[in-house]
């Protein structure tokens, strides 16, 4: 009977986490289709494509001012540092470790600095603005890479489809035995989607208020995750790379 209900708490707490990580990725996505129409054509999470775009600058080609491409790779690269640093604290090997939330609630922080700039600036920030509103996106998209990579969930960062679609390709090759993470990866995707198709509209239709549905998305996930993940951090039974 015990063993029952651990596993069907299990179960439940697999679903929210899940929930949880389909709300991140939507914040992402929006995060970067604003940084990339509004700040300048440079990505606040998507840090594959600004290492692109600095090596077409460096060629000679146009692409987006560099020191806002390299303000939003250092921030976050040092929000990744910093998130790493409290998610080193979690012990075992649990659904969700309780200094994953801590790490959230910490990226709300650069937030809701992004979201006082912005406000204050009209949403039409200069150039030096822009840069400092890189910095903050940067670094609360890299808090919330490094968190979610101590879940170790294949495939899902979050902030990045590559790895998603890697995976989730791979597990055609055996449809019976992936079910599960071809649905999650799949919502994966299909979230990163709709959040750079919100954050795209809310720029034509509320310019000034398309920030806000980011740090709204990700309160919510972070409040969630305090709410239903927080009560214990007991190592699974048989866990694996691939969690379930």
């Amino acid at each position: 009977m015990t063993s029952t209900l651990r596993a069907d708490t299990q179960a439940v707490k697999t679903r929210v986490r899940d929930l949880v990580l389909l709300a991140l990725t939507f914040s992402s996505g929006a995060a970067d289709a604003i940084s990339f129409l509004a700040l300048g054509g440079v990505f606040s999470a998507f840090m594959t494509g600004n290492v692109a775009f600095l090596g077409l600058r460096v060629a000679g080609a146009r692409s987006p001012d560099a020191w806002a491409i390299l303000t939003a790779m250092a921030a976050f690269a040092v929000g990744v540092y910093l998130s790493a640093r409290i998610v080193k604290r979690s012990e075992g090997s649990c659904v969700w470790p309780k200094h994953v939330t801590v790490a959230l609630g910490f990226s709300l922080i650069p937030h809701l600095l992004f979201v006082a700039v912005w406000s204050a600036t009209g949403g039409e920030p200069p150039l030096d603005a822009i840069r400092v509103l890189l910095g903050f996106w940067g670094l609360a998209m890299g808090m919330q890479s490094a968190a979610i990579r101590r879940l170790h969930v294949e495939g899902v960062f979050t902030t990045a489809a590559t790895a998603t679609v890697i995976v989730l390709a791979s597990d055609l090759t055996a449809w019976s035995e992936t079910a599960a993470e071809r649905r999650r990866l799949g919502g994966i995707l299909l979230c990163l989607l709709a959040g750079a198709t919100a954050g795209g509209l809310l720029l034509v239709h509320a310019h000034r208020y398309a920030p806000f549905l980011t740090i709204v998305v990700s309160a919510a996930a972070t409040a969630t995750a305090w709410i239903f993940l927080r009560d214990r951090e007991a190592p699974e039974t048989g866990a694996t790379t691939r969690t379930a």
